[in-house]
């Protein structure tokens, strides 16, 4: 998909990024589409740790696809931070036409400009799309989660 571009999330972009979280199997059965102090909150506290990012993907000021990056430091892998990769949604119209391939390459190139060592993620059992998805853009099936080495 051309002429999408990846940055962080602002306020106003919160009520989009709660319906991209609910439309979705999973998201349904535990998400709101409506925006509370719950997710105020939430969007507050992820937009005032630099070491959380709520990134969405945006086509002329419309929602696309959203996903968290979370920066780890850690004293394994001699010091090493990781990225971890967690609540990736596109749109459901524009599921199968490559967003999702761009954001997460888009989020590993931002753990490699970084310094991270690995990137991470997890993904529910129930996906096999997903872990199909994952491990086709070189992600290692290596724990209950997924890794991917840099």
């Amino acid at each position: 998909m051309s002429d999408v571009i990846f940055r962080e999330a602002v306020r106003g972009d919160l009520p989009a990024v709660i319906a991209l979280l609910a439309d979705d199997v999973l998201g349904r059965t535990r998400d709101f589409t409506e925006v509370d102090a719950a997710y105020e909150k939430a969007f507050a506290d992820i937009d005032a740790d630099p070491r959380n990012q709520l990134i969405v993907a945006d086509a002329d000021g419309e929602l696309l696809g959203c996903m968290q990056l979370t920066y780890i430091p850690g004293l394994g892998r001699h010091g090493a931070e990781r990225q971890l990769i967690e609540a990736v949604r596109v749109r459901s119209d524009l599921r199968g036409r490559g967003l999702g391939r761009q954001m997460i390459t888009w989020a590993v190139d931002q753990a490699k400009q970084r310094g991270c060592a690995l990137v991470q993620l997890t993904t529910d059992k129930t996906r096999q799309d997903a872990h199909r998805f994952y491990v086709n853009l070189g992600f290692l099936p290596t724990h209950e989660g997924m890794k991917l080495p840099l």
